[in-house]
């Protein structure tokens, strides 16, 4: 069995203050520790580290390009080091993903932070959205650099929550002073309702929310409006209802569906919209890999699409 490997990983895209906060972060008496940390720097700026003002014993290597992202090649760095633990400064032209696959076995990342310059961000954004979504879908926390007082935090919020519910948002300012977003996102249905009914526009919500905490829902009906998916392979009785979803542009556009059962299931057709009310369960099924919601249908009727028929988080 491999050894466990602490990994502290640092996102964001060039000048966005990542090494400034690393180097504080390796400055703390309180992120001390007797054992060696292996600092891999995938992207280097105008900063520099200075590690002789380290509190612990670090290593430094510099991570040339993507191809070295290799499980041997990283692992070979942490034994030739004897390191600990790792942190990473990661490229923020790269994804996510690509180091994920890269990971030695053993290797879990402990801490997923984000780093952006608020004067920055909305351009990022609008023109790499790709690469905003792919920094905001696992990091625990966003820390917006160099705020200007006119910031419109409205606007950074809802990118935030367009992308993640649980990422915590904070404001640094030049002054040095912290701000931390507590505006409070109520979900646009009743989830303490019996019959949790879903609008059109908001089935990316509830999709996510579902997926995140599927206990809210298990005993409640649901109801919502769908696109059928069936199969000759399915088991008697089943289908899949679903929206086309859109994270951050066409290229990522897919379909999330759920498991239905009802003795309906032979009348349906393939891409065929209807609207259905059916008691939500959480279990296993054939066509989940694990568990998964299954839903019983209790009333289904044939509809127009939504106007929409790509479900968005905003």
């Amino acid at each position: 069995m491999a050894v466990e490997v602490p990994v502290y990983l640092f996102t964001g895209f060039l000048e966005a203050g990542k090494t400034k906060f690393i180097q504080e972060t390796l400055e703390d008496e309180r992120f001390a520790i007797k054992e060696n940390t292996l600092l891999l720097v995938c992207e280097e700026g105008e900063e520099e580290y200075d590690p002789s003002t380290f509190s612990c014993d670090v290593s430094l290597e510099v991570i040339p390009d993507k191809d070295a992202l290799d499980p041997t090649y990283l692992s070979k760095l942490v034994k030739k080091h004897k390191s600990a633990r790792v942190m990473i400064e990661y490229n923020g032209m790269w994804m996510l993903p690509d180091l994920y696959e890269a990971m030695p076995e053993g290797w879990m990342i402990y801490q997923e932070i984000a780093l952006a310059d608020a004067n920055t961000f909305g351009v990022y954004n609008q023109n790499m959205r790709t690469l905003t979504v792919d920094k905001l879908n696992s990091c625990e926390v966003i820390i917006f650099n160099r705020t200007p007082e006119n910031v419109d935090k409205d606007t950074y919020h809802k990118i935030v929550r367009g992308v993640s519910r649980s990422c915590a948002i904070s404001y640094v300012y030049p002054d040095g002073h912290i701000e931390y977003d507590e505006t409070i996102d109520p979900l646009p249905f009743d989830t303490e309702s019996n019959n949790v009914v879903i609008e059109d526009r908001d089935y990316a919500l509830w999709y996510r929310d579902m997926t995140e905490e599927p206990q809210k829902y298990i005993g409640k009906t649901v109801t919502f409006k769908g696109v059928v998916a069936v199969d000759k392979r399915f088991p008697k009785n089943t289908f899949a209802i679903g929206r086309h979803v859109m994270i951050c542009c066409e290229n990522d556009i897919t379909y999330r569906p759920v498991v239905a059962i009802s003795p309906e299931a032979g009348n349906l057709k393939n891409r065929e919209w209807v609207m259905v009310s059916a008691k939500f369960e959480f279990k296993r099924h054939e066509l989940y890999e694990s568990d998964g919601p299954v839903l019983t249908v209790t009333a289904l009727v044939k509809s127009d699409p939504p106007e929409q028929e790509v479900a968005t988080f905003y």
